[in-house]
């Protein structure tokens, strides 16, 4: 695992200059779940890590629901994989706001994750974004929570942007909305105990 860097704030200029950066995914073989963005602010681009500008409300959703056991920031996000947690993106490129990334580069975007799908096996993909979701997978009708569709052997499960611009959802219905993805993992993963231990008595 990478050594963790330390925080810093990046100036106005490397903020602007951070235009088209990516970010290397946090990911691993067989997590629990894969958390997929819409794509690297430019906050995030300068900094280098996920979900990292200041007002962004997926660390603290995280630690509301349960999914880490203290409030991480994005600096630490490699600690999510000892939980079975990673974060990619659905387009890699660094912009100013999700409205600079297009149709078809969400369309690009969807069949990339389907390749790390194949590749990685995680249990649970969770797009983070609605509208993306709809975009990128051509399903316009798609609402929040588990999806009937899959991708690769993965289940898809949609939660809300968690960008301090989307107005739409509170803290609290935020963290409601991401406990429901947590309280299906730890569903998962007493299914698996239990069939582990039936499996040691046949």
């Amino acid at each position: 695992m990478k050594k963790m860097e330390s925080p810093f704030k990046p100036t106005k200029q490397q903020i602007l200059a951070s235009v088209g950066k990516t970010i290397p995914d946090v990911i691993a073989p067989d997590l629990h779940v894969l958390f997929c963005g819409i794509n690297p602010g430019l906050y995030s681009g300068a900094v280098g890590h996920h979900f990292a500008r200041p007002g962004n409300r997926f660390w603290p959703a995280l630690f509301a629901a349960g999914i880490t056991d203290r409030l991480l920031s994005a600096f630490e996000e490699c600690e999510l994989l000892q939980g079975g947690y990673g974060i990619t993106n659905l387009v890699e490129r660094a912009t100013a706001t999700a409205d600079g990334v297009s149709r078809e580069e969400l369309i690009n975007g969807a069949r990339r994750l389907q390749i790390k799908a194949k590749r990685y096996k995680p249990r649970i993909i969770a797009v983070v974004g609605i509208g993306a979701y709809r975009t990128a997978f051509a399903r316009p009708k798609a609402g929040l929570g588990l999806q009937a569709e899959r991708i690769s052997e993965s289940e898809i499960w949609v939660l809300p942007n968690p960008s301090g611009l989307n107005a739409h959802y509170k803290p609290k219905e935020l963290a409601e909305l991401y406990q429901e993805l947590r309280i299906k993992v730890d569903q998962m993963i007493c299914d698996d105990r239990a069939a582990h231990a039936e499996d040691l008595y046949r």
